[in-house]
């Protein structure tokens, strides 16, 4: 009898949080490593948050809440929905989560049975392939074209759709592309799920208020009403407000869903935490200044670090729409050699010489079932990334 059960054998640890430990423990060594890797805003929560947190703490709010969150924080997610995307979700319609990762495991775990497939548009984020395998569920990849600007087409989905379809996967603004759909982007895919009425689809909207150069993003539902009774609107308040530490992920979905993944929670994590509970309501009801601000110095930092990877010899990065990543092909340096003598074979080949030859971190895009290219995040001060685009370039002019 062996001790680890054969489910995790299904899956791999998450390699962006693997890559984001080796850059920290290189550091602790002394190493001068410029982290690119981290999926979190390097900013601090703005204050009206953190306040709301203190007052909720000195008032005694430190208690079990119900498991699908407070009454308070469920009306102020489904007024957020109201109010951006013009979706009446009622409270009990509402889940609150530690994160938006337990939300799609919570609907992953609920809902999908063994040999059920799930489609899921590549490049992806790293977390959702492994969750539907987890639950005994298939992914089935649909890969999105740099040419379409990384965005899944209606023949596409239509194409990979087949009697075993449970679930199709939405991410807008995308990690890790940063592309970002828009209502007349979705209209053809709604069109084809309308065809469709036993799929279910879950979209994660967690990056909705990070867009640029006035881009409005919207989200499935808001397109089209008649698919609410089967779809998952994912939210939260990890990037938006800069709170990933507190753990803050919510959805919006039919009550018969809600009810199943409460259900789940309460026998995993129950309630997430009272203060951050209080502190994404104020998130939530307060003022966007901050966010605003934000917003500002990501547009730049994006348009910086496009214009300088683009310089690099054998690189190629699109500007994306929203999040705060580029996801640049290194196609260009496939079987070249570096200075120090590593021969670039494969994307993954590339992401850890560029660690070890010149200290700068990112993430394969094998990781997020794209090759050829790498994820770079811009969520760090101008400063790094000028000198970790800097580095990157004479990286790349090495190459021989």
């Amino acid at each position: 009898m062996t001790l680890i059960a054969d489910r995790l054998n299904r899956i791999s640890p998450s390699q962006t949080i693997a890559i984001t430990t080796k850059a920290r423990a290189l550091k602790a060594e002394g190493r001068d490593i410029i982290s690119l890797s981290a999926g979190e805003p390097d900013f601090d929560t703005p204050d009206h948050i953190k306040q709301a947190a203190i007052k909720a703490i000195n008032e005694g709010e430190t208690r079990y809440t119900d498991v699908a969150g407070t009454p308070a924080l469920r009306k102020a997610a489904a007024a957020k929905f109201k109010r951006d995307s013009g979706i009446d979700y009622k409270p009990e319609e509402i889940i609150v989560s530690t994160g938006g990762k337990q939300v799609i495991f919570n609907a992953m775990l609920a809902t999908v049975q063994a040999g059920d497939q799930v489609i899921i548009p590549t490049p992806c984020w790293v977390s959702y392939p492994d969750i539907v395998q987890l639950a005994e569920g298939s992914p089935v990849f649909v890969s999105c074209s740099p040419n379409n600007g990384f965005k899944m087409r209606a023949e596409d989905l239509e194409a990979a759709i087949t009697p075993k379809t449970k679930w199709v996967f939405l991410n807008s603004p995308s990690n890790p592309t940063g592309a970002a759909y828009s209502a007349a982007d979705l209209r053809p895919i709604c069109d084809v799920l309308l065809k469709h009425p036993n799929i279910w689809v879950f979209t994660d909207d967690i990056y909705e208020k990070l867009t640029y150069d006035g881009f409005k993003p919207a989200t499935i539902v808001e397109v089209e009403p008649k698919l609410k009774d089967r779809t998952i609107t994912m939210n939260g308040c990890s990037k938006a407000y800069a709170m990933t530490g507190w753990r803050i992920g919510f959805c919006g979905a039919p009550v018969q869903l809600i009810k199943a993944m409460d259900k789940l929670q309460s026998q995993s994590t129950s309630n997430t935490s009272s203060i951050s509970q209080a502190a994404a309501v104020a998130a939530l009801e307060g003022p966007e200044e901050a966010l605003h601000e934000m917003v500002k110095v990501y547009q730049a930092r994006r348009d910086l670090v496009v214009e300088m990877l683009n310089q690099a010899p054998g690189l190629n990065c699109q500007k994306p729409e929203g999040a705060f990543y580029v996801f640049p092909s290194m196609q260009g340096c496939i079987g070249k050699t570096t200075a120090k003598g590593k021969k670039i074979e494969t994307d993954e080949d590339f992401v850890i010489a560029l660690l070890d030859e010149e200290g700068v971190a990112a993430v394969h895009g094998s990781a997020f079932v794209y090759p050829g290219h790498f994820r770079i995040s811009y969520a760090t001060s101008t400063e790094a990334l000028v000198e970790a685009c800097t580095r990157i370039q004479r990286f790349c002019a090495a190459l021989s």
